[in-house]
C-alpha cells in the first residue's frame, strides 16, 4: 500500500499541478481521509487546500489532516486520524484494537498504535508501542491496518489489562469464531509472561 502511495505521488509530483485524481486515489486508501503532506506531494499548495475547504470539497478533522467531503465520516475517525500522524507503516493495536473488533466494554483513553522503532514518540492523545510486528500479525479492518485478534490480545495481556478484560475478550473472539484455541496458544507461547499465563487460563476445557 505503502509503495502504490508513493508512486502515485510521485507521478502527480512530475506533472507539476495539482492533480485530483490522485488525491482521490490517496484519500481512498484511507477511508477518505489524507494529510496535508500527502496533498502537497500531488500538487495541492496550502492555499490550494483552503480554498477547498472553504468551497466544501475538503473538511479539516485535525491539525494537517483533511477528508474529502465526498467519502462520509468514518465513526472510526480517530484511528484514521492517528494512522495518518504516525506514519505508513503504523499499525492499531492494543486497547484500541480490542475495541475496533469491538471485543471490549472498557474504553480505551488514548488510541493506541504500533510503530517502528525510529518513528517519533511525541503524539499527542496517541500512545506509541514498539514491539515488533510480523506481517503475519497485521490485518485490515473498517479499512484501518490493525494487528490481528491473536496479537492483540497477546498484547492487551501483557501491557497490564485487567485480566477480567482479557479474558473477555477471549471468550468473545472463540465465540464469533475470531480466533482459534491454537492461535492464542502460539500467540501466548510467543510473549511468555502474563500474556502466556492468562492465556492459559483462559482456554481449559476449550477445544485446543
Amino acid at each position: 500500500m505503502c509503495n502504490k502511495i508513493d508512486s502515485i505521488i510521485l507521478t502527480a509530483h512530475n506533472m507539476g499541478m495539482p492533480d485530483h485524481n490522485s488525491l482521490y486515489q490517496v484519500a481512498e486508501s484511507h477511508g477518505g481521509y489524507f494529510t496535508a503532506k500527502e496533498a502537497r506531494g500531488v500538487g495541492f499548495s496550502k492555499g490550494l487546500l483552503t480554498h477547498h475547504r472553504k468551497r466544501g470539497l475538503f473538511e479539516r478533522v485535525a491539525h494537517g489532516v483533511y477528508r474529502l467531503k465526498r467519502f462520509p465520516a468514518s465513526p472510526y475517525e480517530d484511528l484514521f486520524i492517528a494512522l495518518l500522524r504516525t506514519g505508513p507503516r503504523s499499525v492499531i493495536s492494543h486497547a484500541s484494537a480490542l475495541t475496533l473488533y469491538d471485543l471490549t466494554d472498557a474504553l480505551p483513553t488514548q488510541v493506541h498504535v504500533t510503530v517502528p522503532r525510529t518513528a517519533s514518540r511525541r503524539r499527542s492523545g496517541i500512545s506509541l508501542h514498539t514491539k515488533p510486528i510480523e506481517s503475519s500479525e497485521v490485518t485490515s479492518r473498517e479499512g484501518l491496518a490493525v494487528t490481528s485478534v491473536s496479537r492483540t490480545i497477546a498484547d492487551v495481556a501483557a501491557g497490564g489489562m485487567a485480566e477480567e478484560f482479557v479474558r473477555q475478550a477471549i471468550d468473545e473472539a472463540m465465540d464469533r469464531g475470531l480466533i482459534s484455541s491454537p492461535e492464542l496458544i502460539r500467540a501466548g507461547r510467543k510473549y511468555g509472561g502474563r500474556a502466556a499465563q492468562i492465556i492459559a487460563r483462559a482456554l481449559p476445557g476449550r477445544p485446543r
